[in-house]
């Protein structure tokens, strides 16, 4: 695609800010949910800083020449569960945050090494366009219910979707977001083409806002969208509670059984995550139009992804990964700048320490991120089926790798082995590879039959 700005550009002052503050809003509701999932009293705050610091490894290590963001990675909820469940007491249950992500980071480290010396023609052997296509196209379309559960928030029942007034309101205030966004992205000039998101989250929260004042003057809770009573006794400033801290105060309450059991939960989930971390970057590759597998080189990336989450979860708590939403935000704007990316990763670590952006921030309502993320998981999900334009699918061979692929992510097949979850990304590209190996084989014999 047409790039805004390459990954060597850097734009004016004014507008790196606004470009940095949109980045931070495409990637923020996902990074701040794994803490507040967690609980345990894990900081928001902290995630954030955690995410802001590993995203400047990961350019370092990558030589500042991969535009994504890293956040919190929900692959390792269960494993940070595990952490807590295990844990004598809380403090304890930091030290294994701390732990498993050294673990995890260890795994992407030892990866690294291998495709330093090896290279990474096996890896295009194994997951061929044919392959990655699909799989990329699934980390979108496996978020699509995210996505579309956030639209209709306020109409969620056990029951399913029911939509009753508020139902409306806060759908009528995702479709206001998400058609903004595309208007300004196919219609909008110059800059208006380049922010689309802030635009569009302005636009919901202020039709939010406008409901949620006449539910203010009315007495009528249905017309609330927006909880503005968090902003009462709030503090200006105030400082992470930094994993570390709580977790140097646990150390004397772990054991070596700890210590393996924490191993067990971390480390199986890394090499799952690998395989996302290399449809992650495929995917990226195709929308900036260089290959980063080969520059800076896969072993740069991970070990870029591994200590990143390391130093992450040192500060956070949480592991970090690529984001597709970041990817997506570069996909929709074209705005590829690194600088843009190291600017986002310093305004991440900024605001972490002021109580009234990050409560700002949390107001936004979920109907309005609901929108966004329409716009941004559809996006990862039409990346990747591009990248099988150029495959043949009248052949047999390719058909099945892409039906077998697209169906078990779709379907949602996970596997549980032992305390290991096989997401359905991991499930579809472990399937896919399987599908391309055994039926190429077969037609690489029935071709040298024919000759």
């Amino acid at each position: 695609m047409k790039l805004a700005y390459d990954i060597k550009d850097k734009p004016k002052f004014p507008q790196l800010i606004v470009f940095a503050f949109q980045q931070l809003l495409a990637i923020l509701a996902a990074t701040i949910a794994v803490p507040a999932i967690v609980g345990n009293d894990m900081q928001q705050s902290a995630a954030l800083f955690g995410a802001g610091v590993g995203t400047i490894v990961y350019l370092l290590f990558t030589r500042f020449r991969s535009p994504v963001f890293l956040g919190s990675s929900f692959a390792f909820l269960g494993s940070m569960f595990a952490a807590f469940g295990g844990a004598a007491s809380m403090k304890a249950g930091y030290v294994g945050l701390i732990l498993g992500a050294i673990f995890a980071g260890l795994v992407y480290v030892i990866i690294a090494i291998v495709v330093k010396i090896a290279g990474v023609k096996w890896i295009d052997k194994l997951m061929p366009a044919v392959v990655i296509g699909p799989t990329v196209s699934i980390i979108g379309l496996s978020l699509a219910g995210n996505a579309v559960g956030d639209a209709l928030t306020f109409a969620k029942t056990d029951a399913g979707f029911v939509m009753n007034t508020k139902g409306w309101l806060g759908f009528i205030c995702a479709l206001v977001t998400l058609f903004t966004v595309m208007l300004c992205s196919v219609y909008g000039k110059k800059m208006t083409k380049l922010i689309p998101f802030i635009i569009g989250i302005l636009a919901g929260y202020c039709v939010a806002t406008i409901f949620t004042l006449i539910g203010m003057k009315t007495g009528n809770d249905t017309f609330k969208i927006i909880d503005f009573s968090v902003f009462s006794g709030m503090k200006f400033f105030a400082v992470p509670g930094f994993t570390f801290l709580t977790a140097a105060q646990g150390l004397k309450e772990i054991d070596g059984a700890y210590i393996g059991s924490i191993a067990v939960a971390y480390v199986p989930v890394a090499f799952v995550v690998f395989a996302e971390h290399i449809a992650d970057h495929k995917n990226l590759s195709s929308v900036i139009n260089k290959d980063l597998l080969k520059d800076p080189g896969l072993h740069n990336t991970l070990l870029g992804d591994g200590v990143g989450s390391m130093v992450g979860a040192f500060f956070g708590g949480c592991p970090n990964t690529t984001y597709g939403e970041s990817v997506g935000c570069v996909a929709i704007t074209g705005n590829a700048s690194i600088v843009t990316i190291l600017t986002t990763a310093i305004m991440a670590i900024v605001i972490s320490f002021f109580n009234p952006f990050i409560v700002f921030l949390s107001t936004i309502p979920a109907c309005v991120m609901g929108g966004v993320c329409i716009t941004l998981y559809g996006f990862i999900a039409v990346s990747g089926l591009k990248m099988i334009q150029k495959v043949n699918l009248d052949e047999n061979k390719n058909l099945f790798v892409v039906a077998v692929i697209l169906i078990c992510g779709i379907g949602g097949m996970t596997l549980n082995i032992g305390k290991v979850t096989l997401t359905e990304i991991a499930c579809a590209l472990i399937l896919g590879i399987i599908t391309n190996l055994v039926l190429n084989k077969k037609g690489e014999k029935a071709e040298t039959a024919q000759k």
